[in-house]
């Protein structure tokens, strides 16, 4: 059994079990997280595709950290002027683990 799910602007497959990061959620350690906004919900062939979602159905995860990302650098250079800019960005995640799909 899958779903998927729409969380943080972005969309995501997931199981039963599975460790997943998305866009920082104002949830503490620990929490349970109700995601609600399903899009897809697929038990053994038996597909279910919302109207934008799926009624009913939500996914239940539990916030494992909070954490951020790799660095990623930004460098911007222009010959023979002498201009160079450098920043780096860091952006901050939520792991979170599929604990229950509910159709």
């Amino acid at each position: 059994m899958y779903a998927i799910i729409k969380t943080g602007g972005k969309q995501y497959k997931v199981k039963e079990g599975q460790k997943l990061r998305v866009e920082k959620l104002p949830y503490d350690v620990d929490a349970e997280v109700e995601l609600t906004d399903v899009l897809l919900v697929s038990n053994e062939g038996d597909v279910k595709v919302g109207t934008p979602f799926v009624e009913g159905a939500k996914v239940v995860a539990s916030v494992i950290e909070h954490g951020k990302g790799k660095k990623v650098i930004n460098f911007k250079y222009k010959p023979k002027t002498g201009f160079h800019k450098k920043k780096g960005h860091r952006q901050p995640y939520t792991e979170l683990e599929i604990k229950n799909i509910q159709a």
